[in-house]
């Protein structure tokens, strides 16, 4: 696969998000029908493996360990701190540094790693100052336990406070063709500074892919129950907009989440789109993504289409979107 620069880091342009195989939407796959997963991503050149202290509390981090253990050489490796299963049992968010040392000692047993290539402040825990998390970072990275820091979900101003504090590799943030909201103003931050952009749910949770055609198929605990999007009237009306992207691929000649990907590789060589996915099929089919070739009216014909006042409903409920810290459309 073509690579990309992300920080101090050659990586693949398309990088693998592993969220879904231990978290989020619905029942994950056994542990030994994901590794066959991770395995084959390797083999089909992915080089960038995104995971998190959240995901399964923990279990992905392990999951990743066990399985890309003896081929640590041939990937960079990202996860992610300060949001994670408290010692209560539940999801919690915390920014102090003695937790954030903690929290990266961790992952760092449950990845059997003596380094983390790129670990990110999950979240920013407004309670504490930016810069004393990022500092704390700092530290790790000066004693060897993180090669470079990332930042998630954060706004323009509060990337410009963290990188005065310590220098940031890259932050990740939602972005596809239906969450345009890193060009509000972290994306252009981010080139200022020379930051590297990660975007997770480049397919738009599924959407994009035409894989959730029914919200009310979904399982109970699938998180997108809770995504004002996926609630049946905004899902419907969004539905009309799939349609056109459909059309697209097919005069293209890919699929819908080829072309989903095509589009946020051509707004910049600092973007790296992370899809997660289940299936090897689906594996193989986003690897192909940036051997595509796209036309300048394709990209404009989408752009018609999607943009921040034709999708419908808000990405997270409000519960979840006070914890984040990126702009937002008024």
């Amino acid at each position: 696969m073509k690579q990309r620069r992300l920080g101090p880091f050659a990586v693949s342009a398309v990088g693998l998000g592993c969220m879904s195989l231990s978290h989020a939407y619905g029942t994950p796959p056994d542990a030994q029908t994901a590794s066959r997963l991770l395995l084959r991503a390797l083999d089909l050149g992915y080089t960038f493996f995104d995971t998190a202290a959240l995901y399964g509390f923990g279990a992905n981090e392990s999951l990743l360990g066990q399985t890309l253990r003896t081929r640590r050489g041939e990937i960079v490796l990202a996860t992610k701190c300060g949001m994670f299963r408290n010692s209560a049992g539940v999801r919690e968010i915390d920014g102090r540094p003695a937790v954030l040392r903690q929290t990266v000692e961790d992952s760092l047993t449950r990845l059997r790693v003596d380094s983390i290539d790129l670990c990110y402040l999950h979240r920013w825990d407004k309670r504490i100052p930016i810069e004393e998390s990022v500092g704390a970072l700092g530290q790790m990275v000066a004693a060897g336990k993180i090669r470079a820091i990332g930042l998630c979900e954060v706004s323009a101003q509060t990337l410009d406070r963290a990188y005065k504090a310590h220098p940031v590799a890259a932050l990740q943030s939602e972005y596809s063709l239906w969450t345009r909201n890193p060009e509000i103003a972290v994306l252009e931050k981010c080139r200022r500074l020379g930051v590297g952009f990660v975007a997770f749910s480049p397919l738009g949770r599924g959407f994009l892919a035409g894989a959730a055609v029914d919200p009310s198929s979904l399982a109970a605990n699938d998180i997108r129950r809770q995504m004002p999007r996926f609630e049946p009237i905004n899902y419907a009306a969004n539905l009309a907009l799939f349609a056109t992207l459909r059309n697209i691929a097919a005069e293209v000649g890919c699929t819908t989440s080829q072309l989903a990907l095509g589009w946020l590789l051509s707004r910049g060589v600092d973007i790296i789109p992370i899809p997660g996915t289940t299936r090897i099929d689906h594996l193989q089919e986003n690897a192909a993504a940036p051997e595509l070739q796209i036309s300048s009216d394709a990209i404009c014909r989408m752009d018609e289409v999607f943009h921040s006042k034709s999708v419908v409903g808000a990405r997270y409920n409000a519960a979840t979107q006070a914890e984040i810290d990126s702009e937002e459309f008024v």
